[in-house]
């Protein structure tokens, strides 16, 4: 193609591009002014026929057509951006919102669970417990009921301590055991759990257990210092 030849393929694509700016800024009852003093010599008849035809095309167009062709684009998501959950005030006033609890043998496991291990914590304390429980039936290295989760045993005697220490499991305090209780219903029905990040494990601060070195710590809340494992990745 000659030099001219590009010239006029090029003025031609622009003059498609401004064919659309050109109607949408016009009123349809009013015929659209072109200057033509930048015009190249030649192309005039050129330019006539291209804006014609453009606006033959648009005038076919429904308005709701031309509504979408004008509208912004959608801004784009990333489907790799991390999701985030609400955030929840684990108060009393919280607490005492919630209806009083009962449910299942699995219920009445993590009920024991926290009453044992976690009553005498604050509000958050026990929702951090109940997390470790939740989130070990949802990995696939910890049996995958509530009940199976709290009675496993390990080489010490049981990953619960409360379970095999020898003593009565019966909760006496009944209070507490409504408190419990209700934080127990709330994570099985689906309380969003992210105060320990995703932990599995955790201690009370009292003890030092040569695990702790393996694992990530997340949080600590209350008496309670929460791990995860590492996450690996393709380099580690």
């Amino acid at each position: 193609m000659d030099g001219l030849g590009r010239k006029m393929s090029d003025v031609l694509r622009l003059a498609e591009r401004l064919a659309l700016l050109l109607f949408l800024a016009v009123p349809a009852s009013a015929d659209p002014v072109l200057s033509s003093s930048n015009t190249p010599a030649g192309v005039g008849p050129a330019l006539d026929a291209v804006f014609g035809q453009e606006r033959i095309a648009l005038a076919a167009l429904s308005d709701a057509h031309l509504a979408a062709l004008t509208q912004d684009p959608a801004p784009r998501t990333n489907p790799f951006a991390r999701r985030t959950e609400p955030t929840i005030a684990y108060t009393a006033a919280w607490l005492a919102a919630q209806p009083e609890a009962s449910g299942d043998a699995q219920f009445q496991c993590l009920k024991e669970a926290l009453y044992f291990e976690a009553r005498g914590e604050p509000i958050a304390g026990q929702v951090a417990v109940a997390e470790v429980i939740l989130n070990r039936v949802a990995d696939p290295a910890f049996p995958n009921t509530i009940c199976g989760v709290v009675k496993q045993s390990n080489a010490r005697g049981c990953q619960f301590s409360y379970y095999c220490d020898g003593r009565s499991d019966t909760m006496r305090d009944a209070e507490a055991a409504s408190d419990v209780g209700k934080v127990a219903r709330a994570l099985i029905d689906g309380s969003p759990r992210t105060l320990t990040e995703g932990a599995t494990f955790f201690h009370a601060f009292w003890v030092r257990p040569s695990w702790r070195h393996e694992f990530e710590r997340t949080t600590q809340i209350g008496v309670h210092t929460f791990y995860r494992k590492p996450l690996r990745t393709a380099i580690n």
